[in-house]
């Protein structure tokens, strides 16, 4: 048995002790005064790390929760939309439209590869009659990041409202909700936020509330005409996740002292390391550099190795990796690099992954990963 462990995957991510610490509050009254300042302390703080001054509304769920929240709030039964599809989550997004009665056009991009604009310029000028784009910033289940500014470009050639699931990517890469134009943006608590899972956030703009205006699919609780009448007076709509908005306040410290470039600097940092390292061994990429994730590595396990061989393996030494998901299972395995995650966590992780691969009878040198991905970390 391991004596220390080491959560490496893209989500949920380690929590600082402070955070947690936070959230040992005693409860406080959510229709009162100091929940009301701390909600909107906290929301001033979600424009800032999604880069707009729209209305940010809080969702009590997974970030699945807002994707299913925004999907309901802004189209009607038989609109049709364009999935930019490059991985699980692109899949995911499909099925919940299709559960509301979208026409989807499901533009499907090779797993390991970031949607490209062009394909996306021709499919939305084959059907005129799209009224949105969804796509992913960050794909988890891939590690790709989409060129979500390109991508935004062509939207707004053909005039459709956009939604972004950048619950993984946000505050690792530069994204921009109103430099860019995005209409929906989506983020959630337990990624580089870090904090635990339970909340996600949805940032609207003026046309997005238009599309509001118009939409009549069912919704109550993830109404986002409620949520934002409660949000004017600082309360949730609900009984909200306190500890939750505890812990957000603790982590906002942190994220705030270190700064956006800082953040995207050292997320930056970790995944040239990481990938430096897998390449020092032989180990194969899923996803290329020009579009390689700040938040995940998709990793390919020497030939015959099971890269759920790997995951099983390597928590003996007090690691946990994330699996393949869906036609990748098996082939790749995952380690995540972001939120509470420095420069001794890579380190440790692959002297943990070396030692692995040595027990699985790998022929790799111990330490050429290490090494590698040190003169990344200087």
């Amino acid at each position: 048995m391991a004596f220390k462990e080491y959560l490496m995957i893209p989500g949920p991510t380690p929590v600082p002790g402070d955070v947690l610490s936070a959230m040992g509050k005693q409860m406080i009254g959510h229709r009162g005064p100091v929940f009301a300042k701390m909600y909107k302390e906290i929301e001033e703080s979600l424009k800032w790390a999604h880069q707009t001054t729209n209305d940010v509304l809080y969702v009590t769920g997974s970030g699945t929760a807002g994707m299913e929240a925004s999907v309901a709030n802004m189209f009607s039964g038989g609109d049709k939309v364009v999935v930019a599809n490059i991985g699980n989550f692109g899949d995911r997004f499909v099925k919940i439209c299709k559960a509301y009665g979208l026409d989807v056009v499901d533009q499907r991009f090779e797993r390991g590869k970031a949607a490209d604009p062009k394909v996306i310029d021709k499919v939305l000028s084959e059907n005129k009659d799209a009224k949105g784009l969804l796509m992913q910033h960050n794909e988890t289940s891939t590690a790709v990041l989409n060129d979500v500014e390109a991508l935004m470009k062509v939207a707004k050639k053909h005039d459709v409202l956009t939604i972004v699931d950048a619950i993984s990517g946000l505050l690792t890469a530069p994204l921009y909700a109103d430099k860019w134009g995005i209409d929906v943006l989506i983020s959630g608590s337990q990624k580089a936020f870090m904090v635990p899972p339970g909340l996600a956030f949805v940032s609207l703009s003026p046309k997005a509330w238009e599309y509001r205006e118009k939409s009549n699919l069912p919704k109550h609780y993830w109404d986002f005409t409620i949520l934002k009448k409660h949000g004017e007076k600082g309360q949730t709509y609900t009984t909200p996740p306190e500890t939750l908005f505890f812990a957000l306040t603790e982590s906002f410290k942190k994220i705030k002292e270190e700064g956006l470039e800082g953040i995207f600097a050292r997320h930056e940092q970790n995944t040239r390391a990481m990938r430096a390292g897998v390449r020092a061994l032989g180990l194969g990429l899923l996803a290329e550099d020009s579009c390689a994730s700040r938040a995940v590595t998709a990793i390919i396990p020497p030939e015959g190795i099971d890269g759920e061989k790997v995951r099983s393996e390597i928590r003996k030494y007090g690691v946990e990796v994330a699996p393949g998901q869906g036609d990748l299972k098996g082939k790749i395995f995952r380690i995540g690099h972001l939120g509470y995650i420095d420069r001794l966590d890579i380190v440790a992780v692959f002297g943990a992954l070396e030692m692995t691969l040595k027990d699985l009878g790998a022929k790799i040198e111990l330490g050429k990963g290490v090494a590698a991905a040190l003169k990344e970390l200087k």
